[in-house]
């Protein structure tokens, strides 16, 4: 295996040790240097509102219009049903890091502060684990309380994990 690595730039540098295959193009190039990914907002805004929602203690993420809008849009033909997995999540998305933002509904009696450490948490790690993306920030807005006596104004989310 050492025959793949040799010293460039004179010995004096204690630190002169480069690859061999680094700037290598062609069919030597390692496998991760052979083009480009891509991952659209969406993408990690799907990932981000999944991960959110698996933490107990979270009823809704999306303030009430953004709600009211969604389950209105869920109801059209051909709209799409992925809006339910980005209710209440905004995502900025560049080349190496990302910044995500939740509106959420927590339920009554949770300390809000500890929702928002486990959301962070579970958010940064399925996104930096799934898309390579450094989470730089996930600002959480808590934009009600559901109480245990309200009635649902729209349909709960689907695809969330209790």
């Amino acid at each position: 295996m050492t025959d793949n690595i040799t010293s460039v730039g004179g010995g004096s540098k204690p630190d002169a040790g480069v690859s061999a295959l680094k700037g290598r193009t062609g069919a030597g190039a390692p496998a991760e240097t052979r083009g480009r990914t891509t991952i659209a907002d969406g993408v990690v805004a799907k990932i981000a509102g999944m991960a959110a929602r698996e933490v107990p203690g979270i009823h809704h993420l999306g303030a009430g219009v953004a709600r009211a809008f969604g389950a209105m849009r869920e109801r059209v033909p051909g709209a799409g049903g992925s809006g339910v997995a980005t209710r209440g999540v905004k995502v900025e998305v560049g080349e190496r890091q990302t910044a995500v933002d939740l509106d959420a509904v927590v339920e009554y009696g949770v300390s809000i502060v500890d929702i928002a450490g486990d959301v962070r948490t579970n958010v940064i790690s399925a996104v930096e684990r799934m898309t390579g993306l450094e989470v730089v920030e996930v600002n959480i807005a808590v934009a009600d309380v559901h109480l245990p006596d309200e009635e649902e104004e729209a349909a709960p989310d689907e695809g969330r994990v209790r």
